[in-house]
């Protein structure tokens, strides 16, 4: 006799409770099915009852070990416990939720703790002394067996549905194989082609490095050096007779004793200082042209909307970042930002920008902000930097770009009309003063007053003086120097215009033309 069949015999002299205590022949053992369902669920012994034999649970199901019925039992229940057919039926028949109802009066008989799950205790169709029937069990792995092809045929499938996807895109991908002892590995090569590198193919190569290099002293020997004191961008923007033109802003190569460029490529040329704008933060340089491979074209800002595509391409941090692009849209057209053009606190201007939310670092400002058909519309300037400020930058408009850089390469210099007086904005002078000094009337707290008159100039000679409170000029309110400056330096205003002047004398309102002639100095 083997292992198994002595591990049987062991088990089969220690009947369970009810257990009739006849032995059946060794070779009468089963395999049970595994539980499904419910019997599963609820059943707390199904990994520890398989191999059972035969008289180890041959108790009768519904009657008690004195031969007597079960309160709960029917006749037919009772009758089918006593055979093995009862086995063979439970074996051979699909589990029944515990809820179910069984035999005539709806009842379910209790389930002995060897049992693996309940089957349909009402029928009794086995054959009697028969062992219990395989088939559920065969026709379980049967079903198991074609669902586990049928599950690797459908992932076959959607791996290559996947494949021939990847391999014909939209992107026209270009694709290589090579061939190992393990199978075939694919490198996919993707020609990734949008409107953004297009238009960087255009431009990118345009927008350079300026490096601001300025006087210094050797600690070590005293000699006086040129360090680079900071750095910026510039955009090319016109190529002629063996030079090249980039444009910057003023605060990139403002004390500079020395300018220098460095190209895409690495490149570097020293730079010419041609002219500069305070006022609208604008300078030009001057290269060789020997390393210049594109040209930036400016476009229409005027013709720009909120919302489109905004690419913002310089150097932040310095050449180590060259070339970075960053992308955002057009917040917003049309802006004015005061600013402080001499650094002495005081906001003394009113720049007209570009607002855009792509990232615009320190070493951008002189770079381009393009629109997605490659063209420059704004001159990266600046930014609001605080803790609780992300996105704001600005850009200095193409169309005002433009005009100013053709005076600075031609003259040096922007001729602006000037009055040839020096102004203090009313607002910052007390009450008691404007009322008991000036003498202005009630509701009349606005305005720049004038400090000083230059000798000869066009505001002498139409005869305004010290102390006249200048509130409109050519049809439109001046309440402080900044509008002035904006009157004054308007596009549509050139030298030798003559303009209209209303101003408060020692509380009179009074009226004056005033001849406008070029500025020589920083006097309005």
């Amino acid at each position: 006799m083997d292992e198994k069949n002595k591990d049987l015999e062991t088990q089969a002299k220690e009947p369970a409770s009810g257990a009739s205590p006849e032995k059946l022949p060794e070779s009468q053992s089963y395999t049970r099915s595994e539980p499904n369902g419910d019997a599963a669920v609820h059943n707390p012994e199904t990994a520890s009852t398989k191999d059972i034999p035969v008289e180890a649970v041959h108790s009768a199901e519904g009657v008690t070990p004195e031969g007597e019925p079960f309160a709960t039992a029917t006749k037919e229940e009772a009758e089918a416990s006593s055979t093995h057919a009862f086995f063979d039926e439970a074996a051979s028949e699909p589990a029944r939720s515990a809820t179910q109802a069984s035999g005539n009066n709806g009842t379910v008989p209790p389930v002995p703790p060897t049992r693996a799950g309940g089957g349909n205790l009402s029928g009794n169709n086995g054959g009697g002394g028969e062992p219990p029937k395989k088939d559920g069990k065969k026709k379980t792995i049967w079903g198991a067996f074609l669902a586990g092809i049928l599950g690797v045929l459908i992932g076959a499938l959607i791996v290559l549905g996947f494949s021939w996807g990847a391999l014909h895109d939209d992107n026209n991908n270009d694709a290589t194989s090579t061939t190992s002892n393990t199978g075939t590995t694919k490198k996919v090569t993707v020609e990734n082609t949008t409107g953004t590198t297009q238009a960087l193919e255009k431009v990118q190569d345009a927008v350079v490095s300026v490096l601001n290099y300025q006087a210094g002293t050797s600690i070590a020997t005293g000699d006086t050096t040129e360090d680079e004191a900071s750095s910026g961008s510039g955009v090319v923007y016109k190529k002629n007779n063996g030079k090249a033109y980039v444009v910057t802003n003023n605060h990139v190569v403002e004390g500079a004793n020395k300018l220098e460029v460095t190209f895409s490529s690495g490149k570097k040329a020293e730079a010419k200082l041609v002219g500069t704008d305070k006022w609208n933060d604008l300078a030009v340089l001057e290269i060789s042209d020997k390393y210049v491979t594109k040209v930036a074209e400016f476009g229409n800002s005027d013709a720009v909307k909120v919302g489109e595509i905004a690419i913002a391409i310089g150097s932040p941090l310095g050449t180590e970042f060259a070339g970075s692009v960053t992308q955002g849209i057009v917040s917003g057209v049309n802006r004015t930002v005061p600013v402080d053009t001499n650094g002495d606190g005081t906001e003394d201007w009113e720049a007209e920008v570009i607002q855009t939310d792509a990232a615009i670092n320190p070493g951008n400002s002189g770079g381009a902000l393009v629109n997605i058909e490659g063209q420059v519309i704004g001159i990266n300037s600046m930014k609001i930097s605080t803790e609780n400020v992300e996105g704001i930058g600005f850009a200095i408009p193409s169309n005002t770009v433009v005009p100013i850089i053709d005076q600075l390469e031609k003259n040096g210099e922007v001729e602006r009309p000037s009055l040839g007086v020096t102004l203090r904005d009313v607002d910052t002078i007390p009450e008691v003063q404007q009322q008991q000094f000036l003498k202005l009337p009630s509701g009349v707290d606005y305005g720049a007053m004038v400090q000083e008159v230059v000798a000869g100039s066009a505001a002498d000679k139409a005869g305004l003086k010290k102390y006249d409170v200048i509130v409109e000029m050519n049809g439109k309110k001046v309440t402080n120097s900044m509008t002035l400056r904006q009157i004054l330096y308007a596009n549509d205003v050139k030298i030798g215009d003559k303009m209209e002047v209303k101003y408060y004398r020692e509380g009179k309102k009074e009226t004056t033309t005033v001849t406008l002639t070029a500025a020589s100095s920083t006097n309005q």
